[in-house]
């Protein structure tokens, strides 16, 4: 997979996601990822809820940007993906994180959705796994 292009992807919904309520999507954002093709549309909703997610249940963390394929490729399915090699950023610190996600497809809803905090990316290793500022 092109890093690059899921990297710009993210970028362009981050900004949107943080007005949104957890477990919901607007139209607006709705639109835009069923411009994408299936496998990238499941992989932005589901990073989509991490960010929620992390921002309602960890304390002090405001996530802006969760990347699904950092430390690893996830594993795809039509509707779930397992994420255990991804990152998200926060306070300008990036952080390890699993997760698991299943969503109904025709209307992006998440059916389930489990993850974990890991450790603190040390800023060593950001360039190797296409992490910046």
């Amino acid at each position: 997979m092109d890093k690059l292009l899921p990297v710009a992807l993210l970028a362009a919904f981050s900004g949107l996601t943080m007005a949104i309520p957890a477990h919901a999507v607007d139209a607006n954002i709705l639109r835009q990822l069923n411009a994408l093709a299936p496998e990238e549309r499941l992989e932005q909703r589901c990073d989509i809820e991490a960010m929620e997610r992390i921002a309602k249940e960890q304390k002090g963390m405001k996530p802006d940007k969760v990347i699904a394929y950092a430390f690893g490729d996830p594993d795809v399915a039509s509707d779930s993906i397992k994420a255990t090699g991804a990152v998200f950023r926060s306070g300008g610190e990036w952080y390890r994180l699993r997760y698991k996600c299943q969503i109904t497809p025709s209307t992006l809803g998440i059916r389930d959705f489990d993850y974990k905090v890991g450790d603190k990316v040390p800023e060593s290793q950001w360039a190797k796994h296409y992490l910046y500022d």
